[in-house]
């Protein structure tokens, strides 16, 4: 089951507050230990959202919105990729994390969607591409 776990911004991480030497060895610590296990695929922090943008759809209009972005709670600050077991695994990882935050903060786990979920929306010529697309991004 791959997850993505998502580390929740907060009043800080969106003020560009940099985390300390003691936290960043202890999430490399960390991050070699899920590396170790087979578990971790990919993982990043992110700046703060002053420094992105969003892109809004609706049919063929495109409307691009400069940051910051209200609602904090609700930002992003940071990801990982994970291939576990089941939930209560990701879970149980999660729980060993350090704090990423000096304050009180906040994990999200969310599962991944496979193929297998879409039924029969999926379409042989349409598993293909999506392959293809993941092969390639696989060996970034």
């Amino acid at each position: 089951m791959r997850v993505m776990v998502i580390v929740k911004a907060t009043t800080d991480s969106e003020a560009g507050f940099m985390p300390t030497t003691e936290l960043l060895e202890e999430m490399g610590k960390y991050n070699e230990e899920l590396c170790k296990a087979g578990i971790m695929k990919a993982g990043e922090g992110l700046k703060p959202s002053s420094q992105g943008k969003r892109v809004g759809f609706n049919g063929k209009t495109r409307t691009v919105m400069d940051g910051p972005f209200a609602e904090t709670k609700e930002l992003i600050a940071g990801f990982w990729l994970w291939e576990v077991k089941d939930m209560a695994e990701a879970v149980d990882w999660v729980k060993r994390c350090p704090n990423p935050m000096p304050g009180p903060s906040e994990i999200e786990i969310r599962p991944i969607y496979e193929m297998t979920d879409f039924g029969e929306a999926l379409t042989p010529e349409v598993a293909e591409l999506h392959e293809r697309s993941r092969e390639k991004t696989r060996n970034l």
